[in-house]
């Protein structure tokens, strides 16, 4: 498939776009692809900012699961997000600032982001990454599900209730969040659109 070909293609999401002739480069790719998005979730979160009065601090791993359910399409993503949660969980200290296990109180953002990158992924093939207000209404789906799962599981660990954990899990994100859905409403159109004229 050529690139003009996977541009205009219902149903293709920019992972596709990459060349591999035959079934055994094809899953040679995505194997490549998936152990990236982990590695690329993995390396976002080591960007980590204490949150004053907060357990949970602002990092890049949330935008790049996004970013690889976007790019990947929802197998690839979910599959990607499944090895980052799963090395995390067997002791590999990438989780956010270096932290590994499933008993943090924030594993629950894991697990949310775990959902986003598969429902993102599965948005872009629909399209959802194609256009600007597209790209903001997938990546703000993506974020609402990491924090359906990440602020109750945030209240279950601590003890705190549920007005004190959206106040010290949730608003103080928000911000950055939108910062997060601009960047994503320039970087995946305009990467659509570059890959069109190189096809």
């Amino acid at each position: 498939m050529s690139t003009a070909d996977a541009t205009t293609r219902p149903g293709a999401v920019l992972a596709d776009l990459l060349p591999a002739a035959g079934a055994t480069r094809a899953r040679v790719r995505d194997a490549a692809l998936v152990v990236g998005g982990a590695a690329l979730t993995g390396i976002a979160a080591q960007i980590a900012l204490p949150v004053p009065g907060s357990p949970v601090p602002v990092t890049g791993q949330t935008f790049a699961a996004l970013l690889v359910g976007a790019s990947l399409g929802a197998g690839r993503g979910f599959a990607s997000l499944a090895l980052y949660a799963l090395l995390g969980m067997a002791g590999l200290p990438w989780f956010a600032g270096g932290a590994a296990g499933a008993g943090g109180a924030t594993f629950g953002y894991v697990l949310g982001m775990l959902l986003a990158s598969t429902a993102v992924g599965a948005l872009a093939r629909r399209g959802g990454d194609r256009g600007p207000l597209r790209t903001v209404g997938t990546m703000a789906v993506g974020t609402a599900l990491i924090y359906a799962v990440g602020v109750p599981f945030l209240a279950l660990s601590t003890g705190m209730s549920l007005g004190q954990t959206v106040a010290t899990g949730l608003v103080p994100f928000l911000i950055g969040d939108a910062l997060k859905a601009a960047l994503a409403m320039g970087a995946l159109p305009t990467a659509w659109k570059l890959l069109g004229r190189r096809g």
